[in-house]
């Protein structure tokens, strides 16, 4: 078969090609692309007179690729899987890797326990987390997905929310109401406002003070005292039985926390 033209063949003959070489048969690869055995067959002629050389032995019974279409299948199926995969990177709606910036005890609580099923759902996707010392600090981060706490809010900003904070007396097993209460600093309510919401005297302080929710959900999870615990933040400790959730009522507050990414 004398050689016709030099270069690289049209991408529809070569996909033809793969799928025949692939599936061993016209017949097959007709069905795969919604062809004719006879539209397949032209296309693979095609491809042979383009480059020269017979690329299948036709028989009564079938057909079987000659030791040049043995040798080409491989580098075809290597380039269309290339070109698939960079053309899904730059121009494709699943991304190849997802990265989120956020506190560490935001990204501890409410991204690892999602992992395992996300995984599952997206095996090719790497997880890429960059957590931050202070919330302050997203404002410089560059990741674009964040998690953040707030009201939903942030200039260049569009947000959805994961969940909405909930305060709730909250121990470790064998402590009761009446145990002296672990004081959280920030923004926010605390116990003199859920005393005054659930209609309960201010309960006595233990003398550890923290400015961090995880501090103090910690030091709870080791029987020093009763937190006002975040149930988003300490919903693995509740679940696994580290913490139980006092017969008291819960504080509704108007934050929460946000997947958060520019508006462009």
């Amino acid at each position: 078969m004398a050689k016709k033209k030099v270069g690289l063949p049209p991408l529809d003959w070569l996909r033809v090609f793969e799928a025949a070489g692939r599936l061993g048969g016209f017949s097959a690869a007709a069905r795969e692309f919604g062809l004719t055995q006879a539209a397949v067959s032209q296309r693979i002629g095609n491809l042979e007179v383009w480059l020269g050389r017979s690329l299948f032995v036709r028989e009564a019974r079938g057909v079987s690729l000659t030791v040049e279409g043995e040798s080409y299948l491989p580098l075809v199926q290597d380039s269309l899987q290339a070109l698939e995969r960079n053309t899904e990177d730059l121009f494709g709606k699943s991304p190849r890797e997802l990265r989120v910036a956020g506190l560490s005890s935001h990204i501890h609580a409410l991204v690892l326990p999602c992992l395992a099923a996300f995984h599952a759902e997206r095996p090719k996707v790497q997880v890429t987390t960059d957590s931050v010392a202070r919330r302050t600090s997203l404002d410089e981060e560059r990741t674009w997905l964040q998690l953040r706490y707030g009201r939903g809010a942030w200039p260049g900003r569009d947000s959805a929310l994961i969940a909405p904070e909930v305060l709730v007396p909250m121990a470790a097993p064998g402590i009761e109401w009446g145990t002296p209460v672990i004081d959280l600093r920030g923004e926010r309510p605390g116990w003199r406002e859920w005393a005054r919401q659930a209609g309960e005297g201010e309960p006595p302080l233990t003398k550890f003070s923290f400015d961090s929710m995880e501090h103090a959900i910690t030091a709870a999870r080791q029987g020093l005292g009763i937190v006002l615990g975040s149930i988003p933040l300490a919903a693995g400790d509740l679940q696994a039985g580290r913490l139980r959730r006092l017969d008291l009522p819960e504080l509704k507050t108007k934050d929460g926390y946000w997947l958060t990414w520019p508006e462009e």
